[in-house]
């Protein structure tokens, strides 16, 4: 691990932009992560895949010129050798240099089971901001819905799922039957699954990733038209980052069950358990950066591709005061003197 002292540095003023001074910086981070864990896909071995991605992604943060603090990451620093919670990431620079200063969430690798049995979905992820722009929140389950710019205020979190998908269609101008549903196929999903299907839409059943499904559902083309249900918090902070960037919507809620989850919050700050979120409550950041690469196919990105002269990685990065989203897709040459560029 890189060592966590260093110099001293003039921190950027607020007025700075990070998102023009660090999203392309961070698009290295992803398809560094990327192209590691790609190269142990299909092979069976999870806590691999997610070790390579977190190296690569480590390795690479500390090669950008910034003061970074993981608030989201692999775990307590008891837990995670490296990209734990409250890390000090970011390039050793000379005294008096002025770096912006940020607040980073990482997820090295989303799906780390689809990259190990070489399913769709598999990418690496994170969100930054300027300090205090993303809500550190503790590793337990968020109730979410997501949706797109269009059912803004559509839907409710306590509402019943009919109801919900009614106002949903209403928003799109389009039939219930005509709906696409994603959930995580998970038993505690059991009442929701049957809920959506007796209303009469129609759902996509995943076994991971429902970060890069929020994604999907807020933005137009991809068939797929809400998330619903309980996944990770972390996770849900890293989509609202993106969902921001989107001008989707989101609504989430802490699934606090056990009194040492009573207990963390407390420590964390958060007051009241049952509050629901937006996306604004989740990412508040006034300048947010999302940037993610596929490992395998995906709705929105194709895996790292592996040819003669190099690899092929696509990726997607989102600024928010900006307004910028870019799908960016990058031939990384091996250095070798015959080396040539095929457009495919």
């Amino acid at each position: 691990m890189a060592s966590q002292t260093r110099p001293e540095a003039k921190a950027k003023s607020f007025g700075q932009n990070i998102e023009t001074d660090l999203a392309l910086e961070f698009l290295r981070v992803v398809e560094n992560a990327a192209i590691s864990s790609a190269r142990t896909m299909g092979q069976g071995d999870r806590k691999l895949a997610d070790q390579v991605a977190t190296e690569a992604m480590r390795t690479t943060m500390d090669t950008v010129p910034m003061q970074g603090t993981i608030v989201i990451g692999e775990g307590e620093r008891d837990e995670a050798p490296m990209l734990y919670i409250g890390e000090k990431v970011g390039a050793s620079f000379p005294d008096g240099t002025e770096v912006p200063v940020v607040d980073i969430a990482v997820d090295p690798l989303e799906g780390t089971n689809l990259c190990a049995t070489g399913s769709p979905g598999a990418i690496t992820v994170l969100a930054a901001s300027e300090h205090g722009g993303l809500l550190n929140a503790p590793d337990c389950y968020m109730e979410k819905i997501v949706v797109g710019p269009s059912c803004k205020g559509a839907v409710e979190l306590d509402a019943p799922v009919a109801d919900n998908l009614k106002n949903i269609a209403r928003s799109l101008e389009r039939n219930v039957e005509d709906l696409v549903i994603i959930v995580l196929e998970r038993p505690r999903h059991e009442k929701l699954i049957s809920d959506i299907r007796k209303a009469g839409a129609r759902i996509k059943l995943i076994t991971d990733g429902d970060l890069s499904a929020g994604i999907a559902a807020a933005v137009i083309g991809t068939g797929v038209h809400a998330v619903m249900g309980s996944g990770g918090a972390p996770e849900g902070v890293i989509t609202a980052a993106a969902i921001r960037c989107l001008n989707g919507y989101m609504l989430g809620r802490l699934v606090i069950n056990k009194p040492e989850l009573d207990e963390r919050i407390a420590r964390m700050g958060i007051r009241d358990k049952n509050k629901i979120y937006t996306a604004e409550d989740l990412a508040p950041g006034k300048q947010l950066i999302f940037a993610a690469t596929g490992v395998t196919e995906g709705a929105l990105m194709r895996g790292v591709r592996f040819f003669g002269e190099g690899t092929r990685t696509s990726s997607v990065i989102m600024t928010k005061n900006t307004g910028k989203v870019r799908f960016i897709e990058s031939i990384h040459l091996q250095k070798k003197p015959d080396v040539k560029v095929r457009f495919a």
